[in-house]
């Protein structure tokens, strides 16, 4: 048995979201070894919804991968058509990233600079920058031969 069971409206809802999927992992002859469970479960850990590819013409195996994946990597089927394999698990959700205000924002700005002193690198490299580019062409413009006949 799975570890995850989904009502039919959520698994149709899968389904239509996997439809446009391309596959992301490929089992090949060897079947499913260690090294492709480790690159399903890396898959499912960052999209959730993935679907798998089985090269092996053996619909039993098939089968049988596919009920190992579901019930090893608490996975639940969503569908299976011919050699396509989908399956989904929720994925982890990533602790939102806090974003200082403006107020700690430059708190935090000037703590850093009085750090540095006033001695600090970043007027050196300033000054290095200005030293080091091309001196700036001054474009002139040549008097037109109308302007120099009315003028």
């Amino acid at each position: 048995m799975t570890a995850l069971s989904l009502t039919p409206a959520q698994r149709k809802a899968h389904r239509a979201q996997a439809h446009a999927l391309n596959p992301v992992v490929m089992i090949g002859n060897e079947g499913l070894t260690a090294a492709v469970r480790k690159e399903i479960d890396r898959a499912l850990s960052s999209h959730g919804l993935i679907k798998i590819r089985v090269l092996g013409d053996d619909r039993d195996a098939r089968i049988a991968m596919y009920e190992s994946i579901c019930d090893e990597l608490s996975a639940a089927p969503i569908q299976h058509i011919g050699k396509l394999l989908v399956v989904w698990r929720p994925v982890a959700s990533k602790p939102e990233k806090v974003v200082p205000t403006k107020k700690v924002a430059r708190a935090y700005q000037t703590a850093r600079s009085n750090q540095r002193g006033s001695g600090s690198r970043v007027g050196f490299k300033k000054a290095a920058v200005a030293s080091t580019s091309k001196p700036k062409r001054r474009k002139t413009r040549l008097a037109s031969p109308k302007k120099a006949a009315l003028g």
